[in-house]
């Protein structure tokens, strides 16, 4: 592995950035205090992402996307991880699992919305239903040439801005060592799908400007041709498709991180107290020291598991230990930022309180960080059982 960046690398992460400081920076206390991206806002940021190159970065050049590998991609999200949710998801980076798309599947889903013109978003979680994906209720039954979907999805990010759900369902059940589970089937639905009903989720602390929703089922008829994959196999499509999932939000969190830690450091070097900067003090100086290396750490951890995917020798415990370190290390520096602003770190004023906020939900989805523990330990574990 290289740990020097290489040329192109450097000019990817160079213009990321600065889009980001350019055209994102400078909307944030708008979304922050509407709890909204305005539509024009959304369009603008959109058109510019597509003329640099940045929008669909994740998709192969064969379809029209950027055709990053995952290195690349992990230095995108990192650099768009600094601005605010609602805008730097604007530059779509589309679910890959639509890579599983046959050809006719392709030019009505996934080619447009490569192209800016369609939004995605990805409907598993229930109310019953998180880490443990295979107890989901929602059923869709075969009935000639459809399936017939009745059930409900919660947490279902940005729903109320994409045009079309990927879908996960029960279609049947399948006999185990453990008894009978669900078989689970990914389908495409349009968002004007007759029988879907999508309403406003519960406020959330976390991420102004993006929202989860919930979906509503019923007796929805959706064509057979528009099942994503094979019946069935809808696990097996998650795991070729969405394995990585949680290697973007690793990187997001270092690339937030990095941010949080700038201004804590300029804040802490010309804050002074009992006449001198607190940098001075080691009740300041010290934890930061420790997590700027935790900082440095789930960067490497991040860039390795980065890596290993391009070679193809990552694991599901490489990711898992990226996502728990970059998580975990972001909301202990985003705590340890507001106690080293003191009680301007609670303040509207400044940004400090809302990174705080944003950080926590990171230790949730895509997996807990007790799911992520699970992982590892199960791989590490597995070659010494039974001996």
């Amino acid at each position: 592995m290289q740990f020097a960046l290489t040329e192109e690398q450097t000019m990817l992460v160079e213009t990321v950035r600065r889009f980001v400081e350019e055209e994102l920076y400078p909307h944030e206390a708008l979304v922050e205090s509407t709890d909204a991206v305005p539509d024009d806002l959304a369009a603008s940021i959109r058109q510019k992402a597509l003329e640099l190159g940045l929008y669909a970065a994740n998709m192969p050049v064969e379809y029209g996307g950027g055709g990053l590998d995952a290195v690349g991609l992990a230095l995108l999200e990192r650099e768009l991880g600094r601005a605010n949710y609602g805008l730097q998801m604007v530059v779509a980076r589309p679910s890959n699992i639509l890579q599983g798309c046959t050809p006719a599947q392709r030019e009505r889903w996934l080619l447009p919305t490569i192209e800016g013109k369609r939004i995605d978003c990805l409907a598993m979680t229930e109310p019953g239903a998180g880490s443990d994906v295979r107890s989901m209720k929602t059923r869709a039954v075969r009935k000639g040439d459809s399936y017939i979907v009745n059930g409900q999805k919660h947490f279902i990010s940005h729903a109320d801005k994409a045009d079309f759900i990927i879908l996960f369902a029960v279609t049947g059940t399948e006999e185990t060592r453990r008894g009978a589970r669900n078989q689970i089937s990914g389908f495409l639905v349009d968002k004007d799908t007759p029988g879907l009903t999508i309403r406003p989720g519960p406020h959330a602390l976390s991420l102004r400007g993006y929202h989860n929703c919930e979906l509503y089922f019923d007796d929805c008829i959706i064509p057979a041709d528009q099942l994503l994959g094979v019946e069935g196999k809808g696990f097996d499509l998650m795991s070729e498709w969405l394995g990585a999932t949680r290697l973007t939000v690793a990187a997001t969190c270092v690339g937030r991180a990095r941010r949080v830690m700038d201004e804590t450091l300029a804040w802490a070097g010309q804050r002074k107290q009992f006449g001198q900067p607190i940098s001075q003090f080691q009740g300041v100086s010290f934890p930061l020291a420790d997590l700027m290396t935790q900082l440095e750490a789930a960067d490497l951890l991040t860039l390795r598991a980065a890596w290993l995917l391009d070679n193809g020798k990552a694991t599901d415990a490489d990711f898992a230990m990226a996502k728990l370190a970059a998580s975990e290390m972001l909301g202990q520096l985003t705590d340890r930022a507001i106690q080293t602003f003191g009680g301007m770190g609670l303040m509207d004023s400044l940004p400090i309180a809302g990174w705080w906020k944003d950080a926590r939900v990171e230790r949730i989805w895509d997996g807990t960080s007790e799911i992520q523990r699970l992982i590892i330990a199960r791989q590490m574990l597995r070659p010494h059982e039974g001996k």
